[in-house]
């Protein structure tokens, strides 16, 4: 899971302010450094780094709660999840999980987080309530199994519908939300990783960098319908403006394609080693994290083109929706 050094120690929760308080309603990024360990908070007003968070164990994956005011990080090598104070810029809680955790998601509707267990092929369901310093299994009110090597979490806008992107068995799973049966195991291509849904939530898209290719999943269906040419190596999928946004690792570059079409439209180089991707959510930005190269790109969705190159961390992979407004 990590082509870079990962330094093995656990460190305490702190904060280091680098500018002023950020101003009401100006959004922002929370992006996890994998190798640096630690998360950036980012004022994307400004393109500054307002604060840093010590968080330890590799972080990779990210996900808000409903309310924009906490974010969620998936540490593989704690292995543990944490929960941070975003506005505060301090971890306000931890538990420890068995296995990998690495991509997660939470639900609109009933704010529970979702977690995938890349080496235990399974989805563990964490109430944030019971986040806190304490022993494995503690916050999990429910498992579910998917398939090998669950990467990318998505779920659908009306909280009904959870997704594993299983990358070893080639396939996304459908699970319900409200007893986490498995509803059905998708074909999708080779390697899948991340894995996103529509905002109407009749579509899903995944990354499958074993095939350089996106799929395109009818989710009433529950079939792929639409197979899309992209870069090498895709990691993961983001829709705004009527586009999608596809972050190619080995390329270097973004992929978009047109919603409508499902065909290609423009490649856009950014940083190196492109992963985590997300939009602003009036959909005219979307940030790119580049692993190699420390940096976001802001891509304007309408022009397409980029616009600026912004510092983070060390290492930022930023797995999952990273962008509060």
């Amino acid at each position: 899971m990590s082509r870079r050094p990962a330094v093995w120690r656990v460190q305490a929760a702190a904060l280091l302010l680098l500018a002023a308080p950020k101003s009401l309603g100006a959004a922002e990024a929370v992006v996890t450094n994998q190798s640096s360990n630690d998360v950036s908070i980012v004022d994307l007003a400004t393109g500054q780094v307002r604060a840093i968070v010590p968080i330890g164990g590799a972080p990779a994956g990210v996900a808000l709660s409903p309310d924009g005011a906490s974010a969620y990080i998936a540490s593989p090598d704690g292995p543990y999840l944490t929960a941070i104070d975003i506005d505060a810029g301090i971890v306000i809680g931890r538990v420890a999980l068995d296995g990998g955790p690495l991509g997660i998601a939470v639900n609109p509707i009933s704010g529970l987080v979702y977690v995938a267990d890349w080496y235990g092929a399974r989805l563990i369901v964490i109430d944030p309530a019971k986040i806190q310093e304490t022993t494995p299994g503690v916050a999990a009110v429910a498992e579910a199994a998917t398939g090998a090597s669950p990467s990318g979490v998505a779920v659908t806008p009306d909280g009904s519908l959870i997704l594993t992107a299983d990358r070893d068995d080639n396939q996304v799973t459908l699970l319900s939300a409200t007893d986490y049966r498995v509803i059905a195991t998708i074909p999708v291509g080779e390697r899948p990783f991340g894995v996103t849904v529509s905002p109407s939530g009749d579509q899903a898209f995944t990354a499958n960098v074993g095939s350089n290719d996106v799929s395109v999943i009818d989710l009433e269906r529950r079939e792929t319908i639409a197979v899309i040419p992209v870069g090498e190596r895709p990691y993961a999928v983001e829709l705004a403006h009527g586009r999608g946004f596809v972050t190619n690792q080995y390329a270097d570059s973004v992929t978009v394609f047109d919603l409508d079409s499902l065909t290609p439209i423009k490649t856009l180089g950014v940083g190196e080693y492109p992963e985590g991707v997300d939009a602003t959510l009036d959909g005219s930005r979307v940030l790119v994290a580049n692993w190699f190269s420390n940096t976001l790109s802001v891509i304007d969705t309408e022009k397409l083109e980029v616009l600026e190159e912004i510092d983070v961390g060390d290492g930022p992979r930023a797995f999952g929706a990273f962008i509060r407004d």
